[in-house]
């Protein structure tokens, strides 16, 4: 039987992951992308970053996106969570101070979840680092739901 989730085993879910998929419309199509994110659940937003194409160039004229995220262990048992909300492009120090709360995030995440060592969390930052200038950006949540089947 599939049922509704309460509010915080959706916040749950999203605080205890960090891949989902991003969807957004472009040229009235919609796209979904897999992405890694942080979820900040006192302040309810996502940040994410990119490099400058395609989405960040759709999202920027459509500013209505959401994020999902599953976590699947059957056909038979799943639970799935939908954040709806705005993208919110960061930019200067401010994008700084977010992209240091994203890897913070990620690293004591993927500490926590999958017991890997910091250095493939050096090796993740490094790549953060290196891009051309990332566009971090925030999912302003509007609103969350979520769903599960046991």
């Amino acid at each position: 039987m599939i049922k509704s989730l309460e509010q915080k085993r959706c916040s749950e879910i999203l605080k205890n992951n960090y891949i989902g998929y991003l969807s957004y419309i472009s040229g009235n199509r919609p796209y979904t992308v897999p992405i890694t994110y942080y979820y900040n659940d006192e302040e309810d937003y996502i940040i994410c970053y990119s490099g400058n194409g395609h989405k960040v160039k759709s999202m920027r004229k459509q500013t209505s996106i959401c994020m999902t995220v599953a976590e699947i262990f059957s056909n038979n048992k799943w639970q799935s969570v939908m954040a709806h909300g705005e993208y919110a492009e960061i930019d200067g120090g401010t994008a700084k101070l977010y992209l240091h709360e994203f890897s913070l995030g990620i690293k004591n995440l993927v500490l926590k979840k999958e017991h890997k060592d910091l250095d493939y969390i050096s090796q993740f930052s490094s790549k953060i680092y290196n891009m051309e200038t990332p566009i971090v950006f925030l999912l302003k949540i509007d609103d969350i739901t979520g769903k599960m089947k046991s």
